[in-house]
C-alpha cells in the first residue's frame, strides 16, 4: 500500500511539475512590430492586441503618446509590459534612467537590441567594447532587481579565435544575458537549437520569427522585413527551438513580425504555437 502510495505521489509530483513548466511559457508580442499601425491609432492597436488573446509585450516605446496615457492604455487591454527596450547608449551613460523607466512600466527584463559599430565593420574592439558596458549597466540592473539582456542580430556570429565573437561575449557575461532572436541567428548561418544547447543558461528571452524559404543570408544584420512570414511556414525550425526554449524554461517568447503582413500573419502565428503544445 505505502508503495502504491509513492507512486501516486510520484506520477502526480511529474504531472504538476511538467504541466507548471509549460505554464511558465508565456507568448507575447514585441511591439516593433505593430510600428506602423501605432502610428495611426494606439488605442485600437492595443485592442487588437488583446482580441489576439496576447498579455505579456516587450516595448518601452508609446508613440508619441504621453507615457501614463500609454499605461493607462495598456492597464485597460490587460496588457503588461515585462521588457523594455533600452539603447546601448543609454546603457553606457545613463543606465540608472533605464532603471527608471523599466520600474515604471513595472518590466522585470530590458534588453538592448544593437551594438553601435561602423559600416559593416563590426569586431572584436567593438564586442569587447560592448561587454564592459553590459556588465557594468547589468550589474546595477540586477542590484534594482532587473535582468539585462542583449538581442543579437547577426553580426556578433563573424569568427574570432576558435568561435565567433558571439562566443567571446557568451564566455565573458557576468552581469547580462542573451536574448536569442531565432531569425536573426538563422540568417547568421548559426542554428539556434544548437545555440540554446551551447548555452543553456545564457537565454533568458527569445524572439520568434520565421524566414521565408530560400532568403538570401549573411552577418551583416540586415535584411529584407518582408521575408518575415507566419511561425511553422519558413525555413527555421520554429518547432524544435520552441520545444528547446521550453526545456530551459525560457520563459517569455515573443512574437516579432516586422512585415507589412503583420496584422494577418501573427494570429495564424499563434494558432501554430498552440498546435505545438
Amino acid at each position: 500500500m505505502k508503495k502504491l502510495q509513492l507512486l501516486w505521489l510520484f506520477l502526480i509530483a511529474i504531472v504538476f511539475f511538467g504541466t507548471t513548466n509549460v505554464l511558465a511559457q508565456e507568448v507575447g508580442l514585441q511591439l516593433y512590430s505593430l510600428r506602423n499601425q501605432f502610428k495611426e491609432d494606439i488605442p485600437s492597436t492595443l485592442k487588437l492586441i488583446n482580441d489576439w488573446g496576447i498579455t505579456v509585450l516587450e516595448g518601452g516605446d508609446s508613440y508619441g503618446m504621453p507615457e501614463e496615457e500609454f499605461k493607462e492604455l495598456l492597464t485597460k487591454n490587460n496588457l503588461k509590459m515585462v521588457s523594455i527596450g533600452a539603447t546601448f547608449n543609454d546603457l553606457a551613460i545613463a543606465p540608472e534612467e533605464v532603471v527608471k523607466k523599466a520600474k515604471s512600466y513595472g518590466a522585470t527584463y530590458v534588453m538592448c537590441a544593437w551594438i553601435p559599430h561602423h559600416g559593416n565593420n563590426f569586431g572584436f574592439v567593438d564586442a569587447q567594447k560592448a561587454v564592459e558596458v553590459f556588465n557594468r549597466a547589468g550589474k546595477l540592473l540586477r542590484e534594482k532587481g532587473l535582468k539585462l539582456a542583449y538581442h543579437a542580430h547577426g553580426f556578433e556570429f563573424r569568427p574570432y579565435g576558435d568561435g565567433t565573437l558571439f562566443d567571446y561575449m557568451a564566455e565573458n557575461a557576468n552581469y547580462f544575458d542573451f536574448e536569442m532572436d531565432v531569425y536573426w541567428v538563422h540568417h547568421a548561418g548559426a542554428d539556434p537549437t544548437k545555440l540554446l544547447k551551447k548555452y543553456p543558461s545564457k537565454f533568458i528571452l527569445m524572439h520568434l520569427k520565421d524566414m521565408e524559404k530560400g532568403t538570401t543570408k549573411n552577418n551583416t544584420g540586415h535584411a529584407d522585413v518582408e521575408t518575415n512570414v507566419v511561425l511553422g511556414t519558413g525555413e527555421v525550425d520554429i518547432a524544435g527551438v520552441v520545444a528547446e526554449a521550453k526545456r530551459l524554461g525560457i520563459k517569455y517568447m515573443f512574437i516579432e513580425d516586422e512585415c507589412s503582413r503583420v496584422v494577418d500573419q501573427v494570429p495564424k502565428s499563434l494558432k501554430y504555437l498552440e498546435g505545438l503544445k
